[in-house]
């Protein structure tokens, strides 16, 4: 079983930046696809991007395309989400997650799930 932790989050101003890290301990990344997901009160749960096992494919939501990257570091077992061009309507909770699936864009299809990391854009 991995464990998996973001960190990052925080308050940032329309049009900034920000990188999410979500760093995975108990098994070996290098095993899992994984995914960036976010929530905001009362709403789903929404896929934002994600990339393969060896970081060669990624994956988009429309939303973020062009201005958010995922990527991953598997010697340092960490997957990242940079985002630029930050909008008041990226403000959720942001979640890394892993499956042991080829590239999903679901919450159904990823097994293990971080706590999640705040992120607010303000106008």
């Amino acid at each position: 079983q991995v464990q998996l932790v973001e960190s990052g989050g925080g308050l940032v101003q329309a049009g900034g930046s920000l990188r999410l890290s979500c760093e995975a301990s108990g098994r070996t990344l290098s095993r899992y696809t994984m995914g960036w997901f976010r929530q905001t009160p009362g709403k789903e749960r929404d896929f934002v991007a994600a990339i393969s096992l060896s970081g060669s494919s990624t994956y988009y939501a429309d939303s973020v395309k062009g201005r958010f990257t995922i990527s991953r570091d598997n010697a340092k077992n960490t997957v990242y989400l940079q985002m630029n061009s930050l909008r008041p309507e990226d403000t959720a909770v942001y979640y890394c997650a892993a499956t042991f699936r080829v590239l999903r864009t679901t919450v159904d299809m990823y097994d293990y799930w971080g706590q999640g990391t705040q992120v607010t854009v303000s106008s």
